[in-house]
């Protein structure tokens, strides 16, 4: 019988690696890493030897040597919102990319477990944190989390902050949204949706109001529903548009996701959207564009929202003196069935 049965195969080593692909340890280390300074010549010439060899890359060994645990945790309210799952599946493509993990935790927008779930990140030495911020989180809290981790906020409305951040165009987005139903001939128009304790929220409902009354709108209150950003939110939010004094014939949502719920309330009410309520949503997520009728909705590019965020984290982390870095992802309106159809008795 032959001595070599039974024997364990030589455990392959970075330093094989090295060898094979003609460069230094420290070389390959820095390949398998990703580390811009490699050219892609020699960081194919690294992963060639690695398929080649069978070689399995140490992460917690990596982990120990840098102090890094290659992880990013992200902090959203809701994952079962189509825009948060985008925005979501942005941001891990772009850190896997870099050999980063995803760590992924929700807030229900509860500030007190948002504040436990970021010590539990903290305890779990994540790298850095991506959050989205619950209502009535303070500038101070924030700076606070900044003196331990790298911070990259998804909302641009922190102004007094020194944190990266990555925003939409709520502003213009929503003034984009009104025009359209005005130039339509609506003068009825509802606002449905979110908290008033939300800064996203304050600030789109700022330009609704600012769009109507540059056109001389009445600003009528009982078209202003308040309300959780859920299907069940816009469902419920149908009750009140139709017990209205003078119920409104379009209506502007804070979400696709109420937008959803609000077409699932007017079907329910006999009622169709297009025809007897105009609508239009807000993020435009994959499922708008397959509703009966489709959803006409403001595009924000949730998942480049991720991307982006995620590369502003590996920034800051791979160089922590830059300079601040906001960015504000533009938006445009996506016309399609919801907002098709003219009322005749609005002409």
């Amino acid at each position: 019988m032959s001595n070599s049965r039974g024997k364990r195969r030589q455990k392959v080593t970075l330093q094989h690696v090295a060898d094979a692909a003609k460069v230094s340890k420290a070389t390959a280390s820095l390949a398998l890493n990703k580390n811009p300074r490699i050219s892609e010549p020699t960081r194919q010439r690294v992963l060639d030897a690695v398929e080649a060899l069978g070689y399995v890359y140490n992460q917690r060994a990596a982990s120990l040597r840098t102090q890094r645990s290659f992880t990013i945790g992200l902090v959203v309210k809701d994952v079962s919102n189509p825009f948060n799952a985008e925005l979501t599946s942005g941001a891990e493509s772009k850190l896997a990319d870099h050999n980063y993990s995803l760590v992924l935790a929700t807030t229900n927008d509860n500030l007190e477990k948002q504040a436990r779930l970021v010590k539990t990140m903290l305890e779990r030495d994540v790298d850095g944190l991506i959050l989205a911020p619950t209502a009535d989180t303070a500038t101070d809290t924030l700076q606070r989390l900044m003196d331990y981790r790298p911070l990259v906020l998804l909302t641009p409305y922190y102004e007094s902050l020194a944190a990266d951040c990555v925003g939409m165009d709520d502003a213009k987005g929503t003034a984009r949204a009104v025009e359209h139903l005005i130039a339509q001939g609506h003068r009825r128009i509802a606002f449905v949706g979110g908290f008033a304790t939300d800064l996203t929220r304050q600030r789109r409902l700022q330009s609704y109001r600012q769009t109507l009354q540059r056109h001389d709108i009445e600003l009528d209150p009982a078209l202003r529903i308040d309300g959780p950003v859920s299907r069940r939110g816009g469902y419920d939010a149908v009750h009140q548009l139709l017990s209205a004094p003078r119920p409104p014939s379009a209506a502007y949502c804070y979400s696709d996701v109420i937008a959803f719920g609000v077409m699932l309330g007017l079907r329910a009410a006999g009622l169709e959207t297009g025809k007897d309520l105009a609508l239009i949503g807000f993020d435009d997520v994959p499922e708008a564009s397959l509703w009966h009728p489709s959803l006409t909705t403001v595009s924000n590019d949730p998942r480049g929202l991720g991307v982006n965020a995620a590369q502003l984290m590996l920034r800051r982390i791979a160089e922590p003196d830059l300079p601040l870095k906001r960015i504000i992802m533009p938006s445009r309106l996506i016309l399609r069935d919801s907002t098709a159809a003219l009322v005749e008795a609005l002409r």
